[in-house]
């Protein structure tokens, strides 16, 4: 794991719930179990500020930092998607994004990213389809300086088709048959008497691997995934595990943040 990416974990997972901040010494602390050095951990955070997602600020224990605005947001709208509990509903109809020619190929790259974050596929250059409208989606297109033309529809032809035009079905569900069986043998390895710190790593590694799926899964409808789809046996073992290891890893994040 890497220390940004932790770091986004960490803020997502624990610290958002307590008021989305901490001392710096507190996050150099409960980065250790992940085996990410201070320096790593500071030089992520000074990252994370430039990019808009933490801002200084000072605490009783010292300098700290925050979640941003847009930073918390973005962990919002990663928490519907993270704890779904299952399949979210569906009404036949997809919410349809067409943006307008993009010429910088960086900015077109980071748009890419950005949206298949947020559940979206492309159609084509301009046009990209999601499930569902992303929250999010009013705070990227303004951060990009785009207009685009948002409305649902219900597009023509066999919806199970365009699913598969747009999303790589089978590459997704080997990820998922992956990352479960990685994930059994993480939580198989832990021992029952495991303290604090340790349960606290090993949940933040299933927590992370689970993250992953953002970039590539925008959570469709069952009725078009392919039966005995591997991501809902996955799922129920994400959510098993993630809330069987809550209680000793929270209480570690708790003392770390006194």
């Amino acid at each position: 794991m890497h220390a940004r990416a932790a770091l986004f974990d960490l803020y997502g997972d624990h610290l958002r719930p307590r008021g989305g901040q901490a001392s710096v010494a507190a996050l150099v602390r409960l980065m250790k179990p992940l085996e990410i050095a201070a320096p790593a951990v500071r030089t992520a955070v000074s990252r994370m500020v430039r990019q808009g997602w933490l801002r200084p600020i000072r605490l009783p224990q010292g300098a700290g930092y925050g979640l941003t605005p847009k930073c918390a947001r973005r962990l919002d709208e990663a928490a519907l998607r993270i704890y779904r509990a299952g399949t979210l509903p569906w009404h036949g109809r997809w919410h349809v994004v067409v943006l307008g020619p993009v010429k910088e190929r960086p900015r077109r790259e980071r748009l890419r990213a950005e949206l298949a974050f947020l559940g979206y596929a492309a159609l084509s250059e301009t046009t990209w389809i999601g499930p569902r409208a992303a929250a999010e989606l009013d705070a990227l297109l303004a951060a990009e300086g785009l207009r685009a033309d948002r409305f649902e529809a219900a597009l023509d032809g066999d919806p199970q088709e365009l699913v598969a035009r747009a999303w790589d079905l089978a590459a997704i569900g080997e990820a998922y048959e992956r990352w479960l069986a990685e994930a059994v043998t993480l939580i198989s390895t832990l021992p029952e008497s495991a303290p604090d710190d340790q349960v606290f790593a090993a949940r933040s590694r299933l927590v992370h691997g689970w993250r992953n799926f953002l970039f590539r899964d925008p959570g469709l409808p069952s009725e078009l995934l392919p039966a005995g789809w591997p991501g809902e046996k996955a799922r129920v073992y994400f959510e098993q595990e993630a809330a069987r290891l809550l209680p000793a890893a929270a209480a570690f994040v708790d003392r770390e943040l006194n």
